[in-house]
């Protein structure tokens, strides 16, 4: 079963109020705008053009911070059955290489979310192959951040970024830098998550990384209510 997450400090608790706000927010606006979508089809003839690229958009979004949220509470399903043969000292070692294993790929993810959201937002790339060793030199002419998406039109009340991204000239839809900024926010949730997750392994606060027994619970729930039925 998923673990409660019990924040123990008030910034802690700010940052998973604000995930979870966000988490609702964005499963709302889905459902708005498909909603809306639907009946302005299907009893007007008419839609929101733009409806399908800003809900593909906040699906990514909500996918990004999910997986970060659900590392945080333990809510990813993981099979345990090999490990759990092994003394508990063993599974400990097992779990710290786990957790290192995904230090490094979070880590690579990252790099990699970076150097793509920065060819959009006029910031420069990381050097290294693998691991980030610096940022490369940036020239005007490798600025990027005039693409647009196709769809969703750029709100009025977002025109002040148009001298700072764009150089002045007009946006017509909003610039790609913005929806593609979950990638680096994302991605470096995620791996401050399994930087907690890794400490509370040290400290013997956990016996695994994130591995729930969601579908063992629900089939032991089951079991008990076919039993007293």
């Amino acid at each position: 079963m998923a673990q409660r997450y019990e924040p123990k400090t008030a910034l802690a608790r700010f940052v998973h109020e604000f995930e979870e706000t966000v988490i609702a927010l964005l499963l709302g606006a889905m459902t708005i705008i498909t909603f809306a979508n639907v009946v302005l089809r299907y009893g007007f003839g008419t839609g929101l053009i733009w409806g399908l690229e800003m809900v593909t958009f906040l699906f990514a979004w909500l996918v990004l911070f999910g997986v970060s949220y659900a590392v945080k509470v333990t809510a990813h399903l993981g099979v345990d059955a090999v490990i759990n043969l092994f003394s508990p000292p063993t599974r400990k070692l097992l779990a710290l290489i786990a957790a290192a294993v995904c230090l490094v790929y979070a880590s690579l993810v990252l790099k990699g979310a970076w150097d793509y959201w920065a060819n959009f937002a006029n910031l420069p790339q990381t050097t290294g192959r693998w691991f980030p060793t610096g940022f490369e030199e940036m020239k005007r002419s490798s600025y990027r951040g005039w693409y647009e998406v196709i769809d969703i039109p750029l709100p009025e009340w977002l025109r002040w970024i148009e001298p700072i991204m764009n150089e002045g000239e007009e946006y017509e839809k909003i610039p790609r830098f913005i929806p593609y900024a979950i990638l680096p926010i994302g991605i470096g949730l995620l791996l401050f998550r399994f930087i907690q997750a890794t400490v509370r392994l040290v400290k013997d606060e956990a016996t695994s990384l994130i591995v729930s027994h969601e579908a063992e619970d629900d089939v032991e729930a089951v079991k008990h209510m076919n039993q007293g039925s």
